[in-house]
């Protein structure tokens, strides 16, 4: 039998190295959109509570001032009271 020697060169033409670039174009589906306009909906949601919760603590706030003042007034009512009480008294 003979033997058969196969030598293979590569074509004198063409590159030892070949890169290919692969560019994908995406189309938008549209999520991002989406948890835009989801986020912005929380946020407005979370200061529109902060703000009812502001609110009614600056109506419990006022409140408490009014009651404090009319306990003042009702004990210098009584005071007063009290000092006529003395002075028809005497």
């Amino acid at each position: 039998m003979a033997d058969e020697i196969v030598t293979e060169q590569p074509a004198t033409g063409a590159p030892a190295n070949t890169t290919t670039i692969i560019r994908e174009t995406r189309s938008s589906s549209g999520t991002g959109i989406i948890m835009a306009v989801i986020l912005l909906i929380a946020v407005v949601g979370g200061i529109y509570l902060f703000s009812q919760t502001t609110a009614s603590e600056s109506v419990k706030d006022n409140a408490v001032a009014e009651a404090a003042n009319n306990v003042g007034t009702a004990a210098t009512k009584v005071g007063d009271a009290a000092q006529d009480a003395v002075s028809t008294s005497k």
